[in-house]
């Protein structure tokens, strides 16, 4: 077994640029935390301060994109051949 394997959370798609749902259960807790969160500061903060909701979801947004790319497939364009 090889230890320098990168065990990857999030597969590319097949077609087109990204990735595609989780394939291991990390990544499943890793959308599921997110979701709680900009959930939950739907509940608490936007009815108080939307610029701070606004905020919130970006930081969660990045925090989410840096997780995934950290975690995932190398992203390029792909044809479905791959």
């Amino acid at each position: 077994m090889n230890t320098n394997e990168k065990h990857v959370w999030f597969p590319a798609k097949k077609y087109g640029w990204g990735w595609g749902p989780p394939c291991r259960w990390q990544g499943w807790v890793v959308y599921v935390v997110w979701f709680a969160l900009l959930f939950a500061s739907g509940i608490f903060i936007a009815p108080r301060n939307i610029g701070l909701f606004v905020v919130c979801s970006l930081v969660l947004g990045i925090a989410l994109c840096v997780v995934v790319f950290i975690k995932g497939e190398k992203p390029r364009w792909r044809w479905g051949k791959d």
